[in-house]
């Protein structure tokens, strides 16, 4: 088993990484709960596969605990979905010192993050993520929200969990499409600051997709220490430090309002598209190569992601897209910060380029 750290002083919280630790998670959660209770949020495709080795692990521990199975997918991370999880939690009797299970995706784990920060004006939880892209991204760092009409994450708060437990197993019940989503965010972190690693994606994505078990461990403990690194800096985003981390987001969720929020673009779908539009559109402005922007393009084809707009299945104008982009959370002072790049793992952030010349890219795009 693996440990990191996320460094928040008095808050800092251990991530674990390991294989079969949703086999034991009596005995990582144990010492943590004030009382033998415990409360367990999952949905329809988890806990079929994962819930009751859980339940089984607290029985034998002595923890009673009790589960609600939420309908899979971006629709139960909306306000009706806030409201049976909160409501179901004070049903449940849940104190201020317990610790809710969040055991699922990016979904499970936004949701659950925050409804514990709203209930009772805060109680604590933990994160059992089951997909890649919430081992190395979303399970990490506190960012919780639910989607509304107007965007994705509009509504939300940060609110870090107590611990965050990792089973690289749960990689192998994932369906192909999931898991290359996930695998967009593990090349985010090379694309950000970490050339060396871009080129390690390079030549081991395949194999991560294909089953190597080698490889996903070293691809979820790089990411996951990457992003612990960034949130330790700037946990809430204030510095632009923890801003790098939504590289390619801005366009991706503007690719996903345009579907929806549905499964036509999966969220790890859409930043791997939203990164490719990143790169070839700060190629356009004389930032970085087009000859990078093509390298980041080759390699997320080459394991299935969409890598532009045709591929992602996006007809709309560029006018539509950036009408999405106006309800960014990330606007200020009625700018949208863009992550874009000088070159592989070299992104920064600026608000040189208005949404006006990004309608305007959008509208001749790279094939």
């Amino acid at each position: 088993m693996e440990k990191l750290t996320v460094d928040l002083g008095a808050r800092s919280y251990p991530i674990l990484i390991g294989d079969g630790l949703l086999g034991d998670v009596a005995a990582q959660v144990a010492p943590l709960l004030r009382r033998p209770r415990t409360m367990i949020v999952t949905d329809a495709h988890v806990a079929p596969l994962y819930l009751p080795r859980i339940e089984a692990s607290l029985e034998a521990a002595g923890i009673k605990s009790s589960s609600l199975i939420l309908d899979p997918g971006e629709g139960s991370k909306s306000w009706g979905g806030l409201a049976h999880v909160t409501e179901w939690l004070i049903s449940e009797g849940v104190e201020r010192s317990d610790h809710v299970l969040a055991l699922g995706g990016g979904v499970i784990g936004d949701l659950v993050g925050f409804a514990c920060h709203i209930v009772k004006r805060g109680c604590a939880f933990i994160q059992l993520p089951t997909t890649l892209l919430a081992q190395v991204d979303s399970s990490v760092g506190g960012k919780t929200a639910i989607n509304v009409a107007a965007g994705k994450n509009l509504i939300g708060a940060f609110h870090q969990p107590a611990l965050v437990l990792i089973d690289p197993e749960t990689l192998g019940t994932l369906p192909p499409r999931e898991l290359a989503a996930g695998y967009a965010e593990v090349v985010k972190y090379g694309l950000i600051d970490d050339a060396a690693f871009f080129a390690w994606c390079e030549e081991n994505g395949a194999a991560l997709l294909a089953g190597d078990s080698a490889a996903r461990h070293r691809a979820i403990a790089h990411s996951v220490a990457a992003k612990a690194r960034i949130v330790a800096a700037d946990e809430r985003e204030t510095q632009d430090v923890r801003a790098l981390l939504n590289l390619g987001h801005s366009f991706g969720h503007a690719l996903e309002a345009e579907t929806g929020y549905s499964d036509k673009l999966l969220h790890g779908e859409a930043v791997a598209a939203g990164m490719v539009l990143a790169h070839y559109f700060s190629a356009a402005q004389g930032l970085c190569s087009e000859a990078d922007a093509q390298r980041v393009r080759d390699h997320l084809a080459a394991v299935g992601l969409p890598h532009s707009l045709k591929s992602a299945r996006i007809t709309a104008s560029g006018e539509a897209l950036v009408a999405h982009m106006a309800h960014d959370k990330k606007v200020r002072g009625g700018k949208l910060p863009l992550i874009l790049t000088h070159g592989i793992g070299q992104s920064f952030v600026t608000e040189d380029y208005g949404l006006g010349a990004v309608a305007a890219f959008l509208d001749t795009p790279p094939a």
